[in-house]
This record gives C-alpha cells, sequence and structure tokens, in this order.
C-alpha cells in the first residue's frame, strides 16, 4: 500500500523538538503526582517528598496495563496497515503475554463501531508530553492514543482506562478524574501551538466485567466525552497552578514541609498509607482541597 503524503499537522509533529529536562536544575511533574495532591496533599507528602509508598501490582493494574498496550498495538496496526491487517492480528496470544484471557471478537465488532480508518490520521501512541510550566518545572506525560479527523480538521486525544463496570455519573462529575485529559488538551495545544478548540477528547472505557443479560447486548466499550470548553479548562488550570505554588518553590525545588490532610472515606479507603497512624492519624490538622463549587 502506497504510503500516504504527510498531512500539515503530521509534519508539525515530525518535526517539533521537546525539550531535554535538566535534571541538575529543573524538575518535572506529572498528572499522577498532581492527582495524588489532589486527592490529599498529606499523601502526596508522604510519597513523593518522603518516600514511602512503593508501587503495588495488582491484578486490576496488570489488566490495565495489558489492555493498554493489546489496544495500542491493535490501533498501530490499524492506523499504519489497514483495519484489514488489524483484524487478521492473533490478538488472544498478543495479550495472553501480558494475561491470561480477552476475547478476539471483542476487538473485531467494536473496532468498525468505535474506530475508523476513512480520513483518519495516527497521530501518536504513548505521544509525548514535556511542556515548560515555569522556568524550572516541566509537564512530562504521555497520551495513550491521539488522532487526526482530516474531514473535520480536528485532533482527537484519547485516554484509554479500564474499569470493572463502567463508569457512572458520579465517576464522571469527579474532577480528579476528568481533569487529566483536559490537561493534556490544553499543553498538547501548547507544545504544537495549535488552537485548542480544534481538540477533542474522548475517554474509552475497556469493562473488565460484563453482565450477561438475555434482553440486550451489554457492550464492553464505552466512549465517554466529557465538558472541555475554555471556562472548565480554565477551572481545571487553576487548580493546577495552586498545586504547582502549593508544592514547589520558585525555583522548582519541592517544597519539604508536612503538607494538610484531606481526610475522607473515599480518599483514605485507597491510600497507601490507611491503617499506619504512625505516618497518618487522620486528625487535624485537615484541608478540602479544590472544592468545586
Amino acid at each position: 500500500m502506497a504510503k500516504k503524503k504527510l498531512t500539515d499537522i503530521e509534519k508539525l509533529i515530525k518535526e517539533t523538538k521537546l525539550p531535554e529536562l535538566n535534571y541538575g536544575t529543573q524538575n518535572s511533574v506529572s498528572y499522577s503526582q498532581y492527582s495524588v495532591y489532589r486527592r490529599c496533599p498529606h499523601q502526596w507528602y508522604l510519597q513523593y517528598i518522603k518516600n514511602l509508598a512503593p508501587y503495588q501490582a495488582s491484578i486490576h493494574t496488570v489488566f490495565g496495563t495489558a489492555m493498554h498496550e493489546t489496544l495500542q498495538h491493535y490501533f498501530e496496526i490499524m492506523y499504519n496497515q489497514s483495519g484489514a491487517a488489524a483484524d487478521r492480528v492473533e490478538i488472544v496470544e498478543y495479550f495472553k503475554e501480558r494475561f491470561r484471557t480477552i476475547y478476539k471478537e471483542e476487538y473485531n465488532k467494536n473496532r468498525n463501531k468505535y474506530f475508523s480508518s476513512r480520513n483518519m490520521r495516527l497521530l501518536g501512541i504513548e505521544m509525548p508530553l514535556m511542556v515548560g510550566l515555569t522556568k524550572n518545572i516541566y509537564l512530562k506525560g504521555y497520551i495513550d492514543l491521539v488522532l487526526y479527523d482530516e474531514t473535520l480538521d480536528k485532533v482527537i486525544i484519547y485516554d484509554i482506562k479500564t474499569s470493572r463496570s463502567g463508569w457512572n455519573d458520579k465517576k464522571k462529575k469527579d474532577e480528579s478524574v476528568i481533569s487529566q485529559i483536559l490537561l493534556y488538551k490544553e499543553f498538547f495545544a501548547k507544545q504544537y501551538k495549535l488552537d485548542v478548540d480544534k481538540i477533542d477528547v474522548q475517554y474509552f472505557i475497556v469493562k473488565r466485567k460484563v453482565w450477561e443479560n438475555e434482553d440486550y447486548v451489554i457492550p464492553r466499550i464505552q466512549i465517554w466525552a466529557p465538558a472541555s470548553g475554555k471556562i472548565k479548562r480554565k477551572q481545571i488550570m487553576t487548580h493546577f497552578e495552586e498545586f504547582l505554588s502549593e508544592a514547589f518553590h520558585e525555583d522548582g525545588v519541592y517544597r519539604t514541609h508536612e503538607q494538610m490532610k484531606n481526610v475522607s472515606k473515599d480518599n483514605c479507603t485507597w491510600c497507601p498509607f490507611n491503617n499506619k497512624p504512625d505516618l497518618c492519624d487522620k486528625n487535624i490538622p485537615q484541608k478540602k482541597f479544590f472544592e468545586v463549587a
């Protein structure tokens, strides 16, 4: 198959050289770090300043990583070769290298429903972000999947998530969840000097469990596009800048003082320091961080 001529945006991305971090004088921050601080500044302090929370794999994180890699592998073949070539991939065997079970028919029946290679270009998988926030602090991240719709002249940023049974309304209203993709939209536009209004964002949610129902078919895939207009992005950026000012000095060095606690059932249940009173006794001082009116 003849290679397609590069579009202007593909040329732009190819020609853009990302800055290299000088770890001696500069620091980087990831969305994960911001997310922890947003949940509870004290957890962030214990995890990132005191280095007391090693990563612990679970069956869910293993499944999520395997699903990410499998979908990204499939999309890479689909957009760089063809949908037919992607459908011929022994996707079950590919997934088994990382996990035990996955069903090939899920990919075959969902590929045409949610993704099309017609007039679409693959801009990147695990696409890097390295954007200056201050003189010595950079945002560092990787976007799961980025496509370009030639017909609409739109960039589409996808964030792949795995979930037990999909996202409910409470999950979709959780600011700490949707802020990730909105930050990626903002900084992707800044990195490549693009019109931010020409960037759409979507969550591609893969359910680990699909309940059987005789009356109708329950899809394994859930696509959700959060509101990402100017007002919502400004709100998220304000929160992000508050995090930067409270977690770092102006020269980019971490503030090492003990941070306030944000005690709640949701925050504490999944905290790695829960039931460790020597590290967090859940007593004052406390703070409700980033309350949204």
